[in-house]
């Protein structure tokens, strides 16, 4: 089979390197000259643990193209995939629906023959008829459907849920569309993952009930911390307690600073502002996003209420990513919390083993009260109190002896609840995490 992917950022660059994995003829477009050139040498733009080596593996065996014209591939593919960003919009968070019917005009422009059109990007309800539209109207003699075929990719194992997912969705209309998906998604069935064809908007839906779903888990465990501190209970307990009755399950009940990332707080908004416009509010889901900016926005004073009143406040900061295993710093905690703790006259000390990078931009402008550092421990000497942000596997297993030598005050404040607080009390700290006691 032969497919072309519409856009090579996250989604776009793992799904077409995954498929190209299984054997199909692939071509990644993107208008971005300088990336293209990079990726057809190998370079991705992205940190995600194996990319880079299957990236490469494909291209050297012919099967993963990279384009910025995608006239030519277009009229060769049995489907083309539409995976450009959707970000939210600033002036009332829904998402942004530009790119992708941009990309559906440039396909209508440029399709002679017939194709799936699948959007893989994740759009609210409605997108996939819209799509349909903007082709017919600009071609209106080509023959085509448009599909809904959402990701469910994690960052940091993306490669793994692509090649094995839990399940796959697939909305669209007629049976020729589905045969064609159906096959494409064959290597699929042998691992006998469910594969779930339905209508276009319940596909389109599933992504943004799926997301919102589990960032109400993660809001509820957070509040739970919370009532946990007043009352004497652990966290860590509760979550054991209510995640091993199989209704709920485990995952998704780890206390933190609040959720971020590509996905959650984007595809959460989405979701109100979707069910707003239709007149079906979803009070549940506005409680979350409003609780979990509440929390991101308030984790400094945590901070500073571990510390004291010192006047002058040098804090290391361990991790600024959203999550580990990824260098993506958008809706990261870190965004709230570094700039509040600046504003405290606090001076920081930071690493990330990752994402330095993509940090550096977004704190351009405090360059002056941010010291990046090579590694934990340099991070850590001379430090007034060391800040767990994000829960790197490196950082669970530090050298807690040295890091007491290194700190001008024994504190750690884990805002990941990695380490275990009477082992931290014996070795002489004063330890403070999230919904536990601490004696």
């Amino acid at each position: 089979m032969n497919i072309t992917i519409i856009g090579t950022g996250y989604v776009g660059l793992v799904s077409g390197t995954c498929f190209a994995e299984f054997g199909v003829n692939v071509t990644c477009v993107d208008k971005d000259e300088e990336k293209i050139k990079n990726l057809r040498k190998g370079i991705i733009p992205i940190y995600e643990p194996g990319l880079d080596e299957l990236v490469k593996k494909n291209i050297n065996q012919g099967r993963l193209k990279f384009e910025i014209d995608l006239s030519k591939s277009v009229n060769l593919s049995d489907a083309i995939f539409i995976a450009v960003g959707t970000p939210s919009r600033k002036k009332d968070g829904h998402a942004d629906l530009s790119y992708v019917y941009a990309v559906a005009e440039e396909i209508a422009k440029n399709l002679k023959n017939f194709s799936v059109i699948v959007n893989k990007s994740t759009v609210p309800v409605g997108t996939g008829e819209n799509v349909s539209k903007i082709i017919k109207k600009i071609n209106p003699s080509l023959k085509f459907d448009v599909a809904s075929n959402p990701e469910f990719l994690r960052e940091g194992s993306a490669i793994n849920d692509f090649m094995r997912p839990d399940r796959v969705v697939i909305g669209c209309k007629s049976e020729k569309a589905k045969n064609i998906l159906k096959e494409l998604y064959r290597p699929l069935y042998l691992l006998e993952t469910p594969i779930i064809f339905t209508n276009r908007e319940t596909a389109e839906l599933i992504k943004y009930a799926a997301n919102s779903f589990l960032a109400t888990k993660i809001t509820f465990i957070n509040e739970i911390s919370n009532l946990c501190e007043k009352v004497g209970a652990n966290v860590n307990d509760v979550s054991i307690g209510i995640g091993l009755d199989g209704r709920i399950g485990k995952k998704f009940l780890h206390p933190g600073p609040g959720y971020g990332g590509s996905c959650f707080p984007k595809d959460t908004l989405a979701l109100v502002k979707t069910a707003q416009d239709h007149k079906s509010p979803l009070g549940l889901i506005e409680n979350v996003v409003e609780s979990n900016d509440k929390r991101k926005k308030s984790m400094h004073k945590r901070i500073l209420n571990s510390i004291g009143k010192s006047k002058k406040k040098i804090i290391s900061i361990l991790g600024l990513t959203f999550k580990p295993n990824t260098d993506d710093m958008r809706d990261s905690p870190s965004l709230d919390i570094i700039p509040a703790l600046i504003k405290n006259k606090c001076d920081l000390k930071v690493f990330d083993p990752e994402g330095m990078k993509e940090a550096k931009e977004y704190f351009k402008k405090y360059s002056d009260k941010i010291l990046w550092c090579k590694d934990s421990y340099e991070a850590s000497k001379g430090s007034d109190a060391l800040v767990i942000l994000t829960e790197w596997n490196e950082f669970r297993a530090l050298d807690l002896k040295r890091l007491k030598k290194l700190l001008n005050k024994p504190v750690i404040i884990d805002l990941r609840n990695i380490y275990n607080p009477l082992e931290l009390k014996s070795l002489g700290f004063e330890y403070f995490s999230l919904g536990r006691p601490q004696t």
